[in-house]
């Protein structure tokens, strides 16, 4: 039989097997087996645990968890497929995601270039993990199309694309809505519009809700007022920077951003340019992100409740894959406006 130190030799590639730690603790490979997943009550003796263990340890044994999940036809793999992991939006909702589906599932990020939405064929490639449910969060109609997942689905911020799979969206048009009327009661008549690039569902929606209920309180968003950028605080800093001068002449007094990290950048660059908020500019954004409420001054943003939205949604696909009825396949989630300092200085 071969030592632990032969086996681990430099260039020798041999992958330990349970039953090279059956034959090095005496047992047999149905014992190996119950120890290393913790299924040994009033099943195995507490020498035996010992001994394999022992043997464990020694041989530098590990379970291979997905290997045996795929014999049984699938794994405990959850793939997260999401447009753009550096909005820290995604943060909260991967917390949720993870507390709902608990220590039986493993869960996989499909991420792409921030801007870029993942592409049909790189999460397909996925499928040969034989996932036990796949999640997609703010995707296009084009991506469910192509993707024809075998796997439970259920997908995040879709709005108008729940005829595809079970859905847990956010409210995001009604925020939309109450943060135009918001600036249009503080007498702002010319505004400009931060954009993501992303080119998803979710920020069409809080664009265009936006725009119409500017319009229909009085207020003008010309389109060389809207710009798009990725989620990024300095790209989104670089281009106001670039933009403000123009606007500025052309009386644009308030600033709405399709996230709180694009408005980050805007303030950013304001201060640079001594711009007063929110005397000369007023800012506001959506997420209501945790340092929104501590920056200087503190922004106004549409409370989006990211964590909330990860664990319905997790729910969701937990109940699909356990065989389980949905007692609703549409669920929406209420967002709300948070007034702060970056539009009302009585709020600083």
């Amino acid at each position: 039989m071969e030592s632990a130190e032969q086996l681990q030799q430099p260039g020798r590639s041999r992958r330990i097997t349970a039953a090279m730690v059956a034959a090095r603790a005496g047992v047999s490979t149905a014992t190996v087996s119950l120890v290393a997943n913790g299924k040994t009550a009033g099943r195995v003796s507490a020498d035996n645990i010992s001994r394999v263990r022992e043997a464990i340890a020694e041989l530098g044994y590990v379970v291979d968890g997905i290997g045996s999940s795929l014999a049984k036809g699938v794994s405990s793999i959850v793939v997260l497929v999401a447009p753009d992991i550096s909005n820290p939006f995604f943060a909260k909702v991967i917390a949720g995601v993870r507390e709902s589906l608990g220590p039986e599932y493993q869960l996989l990020l499909s991420v792409t270039e921030a801007g870029e939405f993942p592409q049909a064929d790189d999460v397909r490639r996925l499928m040969s993990l034989r996932p036990a449910g796949l999640l997609v969060d703010a995707p296009n109609a084009g991506f469910l199309e192509d993707l024809a997942s075998p796997s439970p689905l259920v997908l995040l911020d879709a709005p108008g694309l729940e005829g595809y799979a079970p859905a847990v969206n956010l409210d995001v048009a009604s925020g939309a809505r109450e943060l135009a009327a918001h600036l249009a009661g503080l007498g702002h008549r010319e505004v400009a519009y931060v954009d993501s690039v992303t080119g998803t569902e979710t920020f069409a929606l809080r664009r265009n809700a936006f725009l119409a209920e500017a319009e229909a309180r009085g207020m003008a968003v010309a389109p060389e007022h809207i710009i798009s950028t990725t989620i990024d605080v300095g790209t989104a800093a670089s281009a106001f920077a670039a933009t403000w001068p123009a606007w500025q002449r052309e009386g644009v007094t308030a600033v709405v951003c399709g996230t709180d990290t694009h408005a980050y950048g805007v303030l950013q660059e304001a201060r640079v340019a001594g711009v007063r908020i929110p005397e000369e500019l007023a800012v506001a954004g959506f997420d209501d992100l945790p340092y929104s409420a501590t920056s200087n001054p503190g922004l106004t943003s549409v409370h989006l409740p990211a964590t909330s939205l990860g664990l319905k949604a997790g729910e969701q696909l937990r109940r699909l894959m356990e065989g389980k009825a949905l007692e609703r396949t549409g669920l929406t989630l209420e967002s709300s406006l948070v007034v702060r300092g970056s539009t009302t200085a009585a709020e600083r």
